[in-house]
């Protein structure tokens, strides 16, 4: 195991960890939205997606860290939009 690859999936995975506080504490605890589980738990989703299809496709291009990442935040944004107005 690379260094790069230690440095490039702990991106991620701190990404997905500040999604999934932000959601749980942020939306439940202090703005008093409530959340079900499957929200709370949406950013760690793409992360194992992450995890689990990485370096497997024909998708070398756009298979980075920084668009997974990326990813991460648009599902946790998307998540607690959707907590918000439903």
């Amino acid at each position: 195991m690379d260094f790069s690859d230690v440095s490039d999936d702990l991106l991620v995975a701190v990404v997905a960890a500040a999604g999934a506080l932000v959601l749980a504490v942020g939306l439940d605890a202090l703005a008093g939205v409530p959340t079900s589980t499957p929200v709370r738990l949406a950013p760690l989703v793409a992360y194992f997606a992450y995890l689990f299809t990485r370096k497997g496709g024909p998708y070398a291009a756009v298979d980075t860290p920084r668009n997974w990442a990326i990813l991460v935040a648009l599902v946790t944004v998307a998540a607690g939009a959707y907590a918000v107005l439903a």
